[in-house]
């Protein structure tokens, strides 16, 4: 059965102002999502004014969340909430979650992801789970690259259900820098990824599980990286801040639609 293709916006702490949002909610309403699914993640600050504005049938899936749901929890986001607002997705395990803001904040473990995993689904949302590695491992090769991604699934491997689960893997070398892997590059490491499904979990697992792949992916490179039979879509950083995600959607529409 083919794999319906997903593309996410990741909206980081963008934009600074208000005024400024109707113009990307557009951008995203413009999305033909007839044959690709389609989500958003505004930052925190914007997700409680975006969430009811997509009317494409577009997702709001805000950038992290607490484990614990309500409470004395100050500065986390609940599931719970998220649920009772209607939303169906949240993304978790952003490198910029893991350790990549040149900043000294926590690092936030693959455990501690697992843990978040597991309360998503419980809640009965879906999860956005983002896996990549640092230059220093890719200049390795990919059996490097392989196994700095299984430390990270490891932990989550009991809760891969891929009607469930997405997983978005960014080379972090590339996000935000201009350098996108190659398209041999991304499926090389896709294909990896699925193998390891295969064997570690299952063989439905892997051929069910959509892959994203999330770095600096834009509108020129996206029809060539549409084209690598284990990309299934795109988490898109920059791009998703602009007219052109549409044309995002539309490259893999094309090649790989499948109708809802």
């Amino acid at each position: 059965m083919p794999r319906r293709p997903i593309v996410g916006g990741n909206w980081k702490c963008n934009p600074e102002k208000v005024a400024d949002l109707p113009g990307l909610i557009q951008n995203i309403n413009d999305c033909d999502t007839s044959k690709c699914d389609v989500y958003v993640c505004p930052s925190n600050l914007h997700v409680g004014i975006c969430y009811d504005k997509f009317t494409n049938g577009a997702f709001c899936a805000p950038q992290n969340c607490n484990f614990k749901g309500c409470g004395a929890f100050t500065g986390e986001m609940a599931v719970d909430q998220m649920a009772d607002m209607g939303m169906k997705w949240c993304l978790i395990g952003h490198s910029e979650r893991r350790g990549e803001f040149s900043l000294p904040t926590p690092a936030e473990s693959s455990a501690l992801l697992a843990t978040k995993l597991g309360y998503i689904l419980e809640k009965g949302l879906k999860c956005i789970l983002a896996i990549g590695e640092p230059l220093p491992v890719r200049e390795k090769g990919i059996d490097a690259v392989l196994a700095f991604l299984v430390e990270q699934l490891e932990p989550c491997k009991a809760l891969l259900d891929p009607t469930k689960v997405v997983i978005a893997y960014e080379p972090v070398w590339s996000i935000g820098t201009g350098k996108t892997a190659s398209p041999e590059q991304a499926q090389e490491t896709h294909a990896a990824i699925r193998g390891w499904l295969a064997k570690n979990v299952s063989q439905e697992c892997a051929d069910g599980m959509r892959i994203q792949y999330g770095g600096s992916a834009n509108a020129k490179n996206a029809p060539d990286l549409s084209a690598c039979p284990d990309v299934d879509g795109f988490l898109v950083g920059g791009a998703s801040l602009k007219p052109e995600f549409k044309e995002i959607v539309a490259a893999i529409s094309s090649i790989k639609g499948v109708a809802a």
